[in-house]
């Protein structure tokens, strides 16, 4: 079984990427695409098990924010270490749809992001494969101290608390 990063902890993944719409659907959790989840959206609600959405860098937040309860997970896709997007789509979850489950990185992955992902909100990584998760476990430790707000601490350091 694929391990993750959740919550600053190696765990196994237990979900399992729809690609294309099933009759019946497969049991477990399931993460499906945005056009899938708006194409087969009665039938993914009947579905007895936990269901997640993969937005690509071409997705906006918006398009699933009426639908963010029905969600256990959201997946952001990076499909090159180069394409930045998906760390607004988190931010934006976070902080303007409010949304407080699992928002999980997939794709290219790389120790180098897990830090400033985790600032924006994203609270799981799916660090790419030939890449050594432990050693990515480590990005956590790379700062002590952020100056800035972000996703997670929404006040500056300078502020008095």
């Amino acid at each position: 079984m694929r391990k993750i990063i959740k919550d600053k902890k190696i765990i196994d993944d237990s979900w399992v990427v729809l690609t294309e719409a099933q009759d019946p659907l497969p049991s477990g959790k399931l993460i499906v695409s945005v056009a899938l989840w708006q194409s087969h959206k009665e039938q993914l609600l009947s579905h007895s098990d936990e269901i997640g959405v993969l937005l690509e860098p071409e997705n906006e937040p918006a398009e699933i924010a009426d639908d963010l309860a029905q969600f256990s997970l959201i997946a952001i896709n990076f499909p090159k270490f180069a394409d930045g997007r998906g760390y607004s789509s988190a931010r934006e979850l976070r902080t303007r749809h409010h949304y407080n489950k699992e928002i999980r990185a997939v794709g290219d992955v790389l120790r180098d992001q897990i830090y400033l992902m985790a600032r924006c909100g994203f609270n799981a990584f799916a660090v790419r494969e030939d890449r050594c998760i432990n050693d990515a476990l480590n990005a956590f430790n790379d700062f002590s101290v952020n100056y800035q707000a972000d996703a997670v601490e929404q006040r500056p350091l300078y502020q008095t608390r």
